[in-house]
C-alpha cells in the first residue's frame, strides 16, 4: 500500500504560487526525504496533506484514506511535527506531552518517558523557558509518543545539537525497522543521504524527480576538476562552476567528447573526471540562484 499519494496536488495563495500539479507517491515502510530549499513547496505540502489548509485542486490520498473526507480518519495514525514547535509558554514540558496524548485519547507514559529519557528532556521546566532545541524536544515526543504508522516531519533537527540530532535518527530508524513510513522534509542534503532510501526534490512548487537515492546518484553528470587554466572551459550542460585556489570544478552533463576536446584547448596541469557525491548531484537538478542547500 501507499502511504502517501498526490494526484495533481495544487495549492495557491491567492495569486501566489504554493504547490503546483504534485504527483508524489510514498510506499507504505519506507524511509522517505523530501528535499528543496526554504519556499520550495516543502511546508505547503505537508501542511495540505495534514488537512491544516485545503488543496486548490487535485487529490490526495494517505493509506488510501482521502485526505479531504477522511480528515480526522486519518490524523489518528499520523505523528507530525512542525517546523516550528510552538506550545503554551506557562505550561511545563511534561503537561504539554500529556496534553498531546489526552487529545488522542490515548495512554502514552511509558514511551513518552523513554523518549525523554534518549532526547535529555527536561519535563519540569516550563515551556517559555526552553530554548529552540528543547521545544523541538518536546516537538519530538509529542509526534512520536503515540507511536504512529506515519511520521510526517518538517525540518525536524533545525536547532537541535548534533548529539541529540543523532538520537533523533537513531530512533527513527528503530521505528522505520518496526514498519513505520517516515516522511522527512529538509534542505539538509547530507540527512537525506545518510538516512533514506528514497527521495523526491521539489523546486518552486513543483517536483522535479522522485526516485531511490541510488538512481538519483547515477544522473550521468560527472564532476571535473581542472589547475592551470584561469576560467573554466565555455560549455553548455555545465553548472555550480566554483574556484578554490588554483582548482576550478564545476559539474557537466554533456557528452564526454565535446567536454574532452575543449579541455584540450586549455593549458592545464591536472584534471580529474569523477563521479559527483550527492549533494553535488542534487545541485544540477536544483541550482539557481539565490536557492542553495545547507
Amino acid at each position: 500500500m501507499q502511504a502517501i499519494k498526490t494526484v495533481s496536488l495544487t495549492k495557491y495563495y491567492g495569486q501566489s504560487r504554493g504547490i503546483i500539479d504534485l504527483n508524489l507517491s510514498v510506499d507504505e515502510g519506507d524511509f522517505f526525504g523530501f528535499i528543496g530549499p526554504n519556499g520550495a513547496g516543502k511546508s505547503t505540502t505537508i501542511r495540505t496533506l495534514m488537512g491544516l489548509i485545503a488543496p486548490s485542486s487535485g487529490t490526495a490520498e494517505i493509506f488510501g484514506l482521502d485526505i479531504v473526507k477522511q480528515k480526522q480518519e486519518i490524523l489518528s495514525s499520523i505523528g507530525y511535527m512542525p517546523s516550528e514547535a510552538s506550545f503554551y509558554r506557562n505550561m511545563r514540558v511534561g503537561e504539554i506531552i500529556r496534553l498531546s496524548a489526552s487529545l488522542r485519547h490515548k495512554n502514552c507514559r511509558r514511551e513518552a518517558k523513554r523518549l525523554c529519557k534518549r532526547l535529555a528532556l527536561d519535563t519540569e521546566k516550563k515551556i517559555g523557558e526552553l530554548s529552540l532545541g528543547n521545544r523541538k524536544k518536546v516537538s519530538i515526543v509529542c509526534a512520536l509518543q503515540h507511536k504512529p504508522a506515519l511520521c510526517v516531519l518538517d525540518e525536524p533537527t533545525s536547532g537541535l545539537d548534533p548529539l541529540i540530532q543523532r538520537e533523533f535518527y537513531a530512533i527513527l530508524e528503530e521505528r522505520n525497522a518496526e514498519g513505520t513510513t517516515i516522511f522527512l522534509s529538509s534542505h539538509v542534503l547530507s540527512e537525506i543521504e545518510r538516512y533514506c532510501r528514497h527521495a523526491a526534490v521539489i523546486r518552486q512548487g513543483k517536483l522535479l524527480i522522485s526516485d531511490s537515492l541510488e538512481n538519483l546518484g547515477h544522473t550521468g553528470t560527472k564532476k571535473v576538476t581542472i589547475r592551470g587554466a584561469d576560467a573554466p572551459p565555455a560549455l553548455e550542460h555545465m553548472k555550480d562552476i566554483r574556484k578554490n585556489g588554483d582548482a576550478i570544478s564545476f559539474l557537466y552533463n554533456g557528452t564526454p567528447d565535446v567536454l574532452l576536446k575543449a579541455l584540450a584547448h586549455l593549458p592545464l596541469t591536472d584534471v580529474d573526471i569523477s563521479e559527483p557525491d550527492l549533494e553535488e548531484v542534487f545541485m544540477h537538478y536544483y541550482s539557481e540562484e539565490g536557492e542553495n542547500f545547507t
